[in-house]
């Protein structure tokens, strides 16, 4: 029998609702409902006259969505990646604020049938969006040994990235992966004569792994970009857009974009050109989960919240 799922906590609650400012006749999109943690709060701060658009991919958060709050009629509900927020008629119309909750939710995480955590058996999946794409599993079976070290070290910042490709390029001319833990085990058997030396001993190896993996099978950071774009697009003049990252790849792509920057991945070399004003004011710097919250919920340990403001 599996267990019961931990219940879902939405990181940083209190700091999204400021960042926001919800008025009562506001028009809010959270992108990444999830299961509702921060979008039932937004709904409670709403009057008779506003609206909350709610988008997920996932169609176990859609359902969960359609259960709790299709009577409402101040809410609509789409089942859409939020890369494509431009697209729909209804953003379109002018929102004041747009949450974005980056990353994997805690229900995903906690059902091993999905697989995205090496913590449990369950089939090699990692889709978001189980109805579309490839799974980890498939790409892995299907790509050679430098396609996944790429991966691995750019959307992992995974250090033996070619060792762990070699391994698993290897494996798959034998017999493809098909369970989480086959991966966690052969990444821990590739790099366990370093990891004992790393200051990252304490933590799984396959961490960064599962990570990549997880970003590139569901194109996370593309995904960000567009729904970046797609929020400045239908944002209102001093409409609020507040981002809440766990990883500093997709962190540095919303501190980038707010300042109206190309995020480099180049560290040395000329300073870039001037640009325009950027189209967004950030409000204050970057904030995190503080101690009480942490130890309350520990996956918010890695969570910043970033907060901008459409200028006039």
């Amino acid at each position: 029998m599996n267990a019961t799922p931990r219940q879902h906590v939405p990181v940083m609650l209190v700091e999204v609702l400021e960042g926001l400012r919800v008025r009562k006749d506001g028009i809010y999109l959270d992108g990444t409902f999830g299961r509702g943690g921060h979008a039932r709060e937004v709904l409670k701060r709403l009057g008779p006259d506003g609206r909350l658009l709610l988008m997920d991919r996932d169609p176990e958060a859609i359902a969960s969505a359609q259960s709790e709050f299709a009577a409402d009629a101040r809410v609509a509900i789409r089942h859409a990646n939020f890369a494509e927020i431009g697209d729909w008629s209804q953003a379109q119309a002018g929102l004041d604020g747009v949450l974005l909750d980056l990353g994997v939710s805690s229900p995903q995480l906690d059902d091993a049938a999905r697989g995205f955590s090496f913590q449990n058996e369950g089939p090699l999946d990692m889709r978001m969006d189980p109805t579309r794409g490839l799974s980890a599993a498939q790409w892995l079976a299907t790509a050679d040994d430098t396609e996944i070290a790429d991966v691995l070290w750019r959307h992992g910042e995974e250090k033996m990235s070619r060792r762990i490709a070699r391994a698993i390029a290897e494996r798959s001319r034998e017999r493809p992966l098909a369970t989480t833990r086959e991966l966690a085990e052969l990444v821990a058997k590739t790099t366990a004569a370093r990891m004992g030396k790393s200051h990252e001993r304490h933590k799984h190896p396959a961490t960064r792994t599962f990570q990549a993996l997880r970003i590139h099978i569901n194109d996370e950071l593309g995904a960000l970009q567009r729904g970046l774009d797609g929020a400045l697009a239908c944002l209102k003049p001093g409409g609020r857009l507040a981002v809440i990252s766990f990883h500093s790849l997709e962190d540095r792509a919303v501190k980038h974009f707010i300042r109206g920057e190309v995020a480099r991945n180049v560290r040395r070399g000329p300073p870039p050109p001037e640009s325009a004003p950027s189209a967004l004011l950030a409000i204050g710097k970057a904030q995190f989960a503080g101690d009480a919250e942490v130890a309350a919920n520990p996956r918010a340990r890695s969570a910043v919240l970033r907060v901008a403001e459409k200028r006039a």
